[in-house]
């Protein structure tokens, strides 16, 4: 699974040691049931409470564009001009996940900048050179992000320690997005990987129906069965109601659901969906598990170092 563009020996490197999970033993684990509702409940959680950023980051591409901005900015060294987090490496970055629009980038930037979610501003080595920066608000709803995300690890590992992230610990994220910049070629290998989640992903607000649509089947008396009525989604993610059945159309197409009523009044999740969407989870937490492995070893290494 993760093929060449990260080898083994190279992982290990990164980790410091041998990943302690493994990728199909967290698809096999037999709570992940469980550890997938705890994430549905995470994951749409955090995008309940501000419409304004639901409407905002629920396009893949802006999400993306901030996501790997974070990253970047966190591992940038002020001594190392290759690493500062300017257009023109964000643009190299998100070639690896698919998104290969210069264009399209600099208005995902613009955006960003324009409702004081991120900013360009000149490097203090180099003031001709203008680099990214996430607002304090993107980085807080980062933190956010990053537990909705290790919420499943929590469930199926107990003795393993994910507090700092589960407690927004400010240092420790900032460490953990520095430490994630040589796993981004893997990040994007899993994603590229799987395909069913990649034709929600690549839908605006895509995620956040998708996961909307299997929560609701999860708690229905009519389990697989859902009722996701077109227009409440579409309001809830704002995005319009004919979006929505066309997101259905097309997991319908692809075998992934069954639409059994107009307007969306009954869905049938079919069984390639939920293996599909378990694997995609088990990839998120396959890495998460991994950089925070990375992260605690160079915290320590750093207060030992102190």
């Amino acid at each position: 699974m993760t093929g060449a563009t990260l080898e083994q020996a190279e992982i290990e490197r990164l980790v410091g040691g041998p990943p302690r999970l493994a990728l199909d033993d967290i698809v096999r684990h037999p709570r992940l049931p469980e550890a997938r509702r705890a994430y549905l409940d995470a994951f749409l959680g955090l995008y309940s409470g501000d419409p304004f950023i639901v409407r905002l980051l629920i396009e893949s591409g802006r999400f993306m564009v901030y996501h790997i901005a974070a990253i970047l900015e966190a591992g940038a060294d002020p001594a190392r001009r290759d690493t500062w987090p300017t257009i023109k490496r964000l643009k190299e970055t998100m070639t690896l996940f698919g998104f290969a629009s210069d264009r399209h980038v600099d208005q995902l930037v613009a955006r960003l900048c324009s409702v004081g979610f991120m900013e360009l501003k000149p490097a203090a080595e180099d003031r001709r050179v203008r680099i990214l920066s996430p607002s304090e608000k993107l980085r807080a709803h980062d933190r956010d992000w990053l537990a909705a995300h290790v919420t499943p690890l929590t469930i199926l590992f107990p003795g393993h320690d994910y507090g700092p992230v589960m407690r927004r610990e400010g240092p420790f994220h900032a460490l953990y997005r520095r430490i994630s910049v040589p796993f981004l070629p893997l990040g994007a290998e899993l994603l590229l990987s799987l395909p069913d989640s990649l034709l929600f992903f690549n839908r605006a607000a895509g995620s956040v129906i998708e996961a909307a649509l299997l929560q609701a089947a999860m708690a229905a008396p009519s389990y697989p069965h859902a009722a996701v009525p077109y227009a409440d989604i579409g309001e809830r993610f704002g995005v319009s109601r004919t979006h929505v059945r066309q997101l259905l159309e097309a997991a319908e197409q692809a075998g992934l659901v069954k639409l059994h009523a107009r307007g969306g009044r009954r869905v049938e999740i079919l069984p390639r969906h939920w293996s599909s969407y378990d694997r995609g989870i088990a990839a998120g937490m396959y890495i998460h598990d991994m950089v925070y492995v990375a992260t605690e070893r160079a915290a320590r290494h750093g207060a030992a170092s102190g």
